[in-house]
């Protein structure tokens, strides 16, 4: 069997789903979904501050915004670029929607430690329950910057804050992050 005909019976790329998806093929956007789901509730997780059913929830809100934005993707970029940077921004509307108080939820650090993330060492648990505690504009200028590698120019747009506050947000992440975990600053 030649390249080009393995090429054909392969998995569809991301590119083609989207035409299908975008003229009305919903088992096309399900590929996508299931595709891409995974990264995805991986981007707002951390940056819920580890709270699962919120995750779950920003996932499906991202993924319905995808749908009725399709026709906007314009194959400029990677749909997964495209996607992502679609969810991270899901999920910063709903941190700036919510009332500092509601950012970080007592079950949010009890899901982390608990049983229902078992794959992770102790030590990435207490990070990510670290990272979940900290103030929610200092975590979301951590994750954009550390995990997701956004610049600072990106991230003070984003959060409608100047570059120098996001340097300082991160800062001021890392330390919190030092101290919560004893590490000398």
């Amino acid at each position: 069997m030649s390249a080009a005909s393995r090429s054909e019976t392969a998995e569809p790329a991301d590119n083609d789903l989207v035409r299908r998806a975008a003229g009305g093929d919903m088992r096309a956007f399900e590929t996508l979904y299931r595709r891409h789901a995974g990264r995805v509730h991986g981007a707002v997780w951390r940056l819920s501050g580890m709270n699962e059913a919120r995750a779950q929830e920003l996932t499906q809100e991202a993924f319905v915004r995808a749908w009725q934005k399709l026709d906007s993707f314009r194959f400029e970029s990677a749909f997964t670029t495209w996607l992502h940077r679609l969810a991270v921004n899901v999920a910063l509307m709903d941190l700036r929607g919510r009332a500092p108080e509601d950012a970080v939820e007592d079950e949010t650090l009890e899901a982390v430690g608990g049983t229902e993330r078992p794959f992770c060492a102790g030590e990435r648990a207490d990070l990510e329950r670290a990272v979940a505690a900290l103030p929610p504009r200092a975590r979301a200028v951590l994750v954009l910057h550390d995990v997701e590698g956004w610049k600072h120019e990106e991230i003070g747009r984003e959060l409608g804050m100047a570059v120098g506050s996001s340097k300082a947000q991160l800062h001021r992440a890392r330390g919190l992050l030092r101290t919560m975990l004893g590490e000398a600053a």
